[in-house]
């Protein structure tokens, strides 16, 4: 077993590795365990009870956390001429339609969330290859793919984020930055286990949250008593 440095020890200190914590207090724990030089991000990762390879199972949803999630989204409006100033207004980084669309093909991607309207789609149809595995294909369960274009992207500047329950039934999610307070880290973590809760598939049986796991970037993970 490799030493422990200096910090690691001083963190191990400071939280019980098998307790089970309430959201309140890995909001706070999580601030006094993390000791990147940067302001890193505090993620919630939840297990659910469902098998994501049945159709009825399948757990997919957006939500809008009280607080952002600490980061500045980088949001590109495909759309056509008379909808551009209106995803300009709302805040979009990028806005345009078959440049971006040749620019995507050519490999770009640097964009956090792709926001359209339903006749583009056809468009982007090509463009699953690139987009899909990175998450980016507009979705109009997530209000991705909406005739109102700057009210989707104002969500998503103001902390919108889509999430989707992966192969192993965990949904990851970013809940904030560690140079939040623990009541906004809290208030978004809260929020989001509350839409899981309510997105609970009629399929799904037995116990349907099984664990819940609060992280920051390189932290240690707390454990959250899932019976909130």
């Amino acid at each position: 077993m490799g030493k422990l440095t200096k910090n690691k020890k001083s963190v191990s200190d400071k939280f019980e590795p098998n307790k089970l914590y309430t959201v309140e207090e890995a909001s706070n724990l999580i601030k006094e365990i993390t000791t990147t030089k940067f302001d890193a991000s505090v993620d919630l990762a939840v297990r659910l009870g469902v098998d994501p390879k049945k159709a009825n199972q399948m757990v997919r949803g957006v939500v809008s956390l009280p607080h952002g999630t600490g980061k500045d989204m980088k949001v590109l409006a495909l759309v056509t001429p008379d909808k551009e100033q209106e995803a300009k207004d709302a805040g979009a980084d990028f806005v345009g339609l078959d440049e971006y669309l040749d620019k995507i093909k050519s490999g770009w991607t640097d964009v956090d969330v792709i926001v359209t309207m339903p006749s583009v789609m056809g468009k982007l149809g090509p463009l699953g290859r690139v987009l899909g595995p990175r998450g980016l294909m507009p979705n109009p369960k997530t209000g991705t793919v909406t005739m109102d274009i700057g009210k989707a992207v104002s969500e998503v500047k103001a902390g919108k984020i889509d999430f989707k329950v992966d192969k192993a039934g965990i949904i990851h999610a970013p809940i904030g930055k560690v140079s939040f307070s623990a009541d906004k880290i809290t208030g978004n973590a809260v929020e989001l286990l509350q839409t899981l809760n309510k997105l609970k598939p009629t399929a799904a049986k037995g116990i349907y949250v099984r664990s819940i796991f609060m992280s920051s970037t390189m932290s240690p993970s707390l454990a959250i008593d899932p019976k909130i």
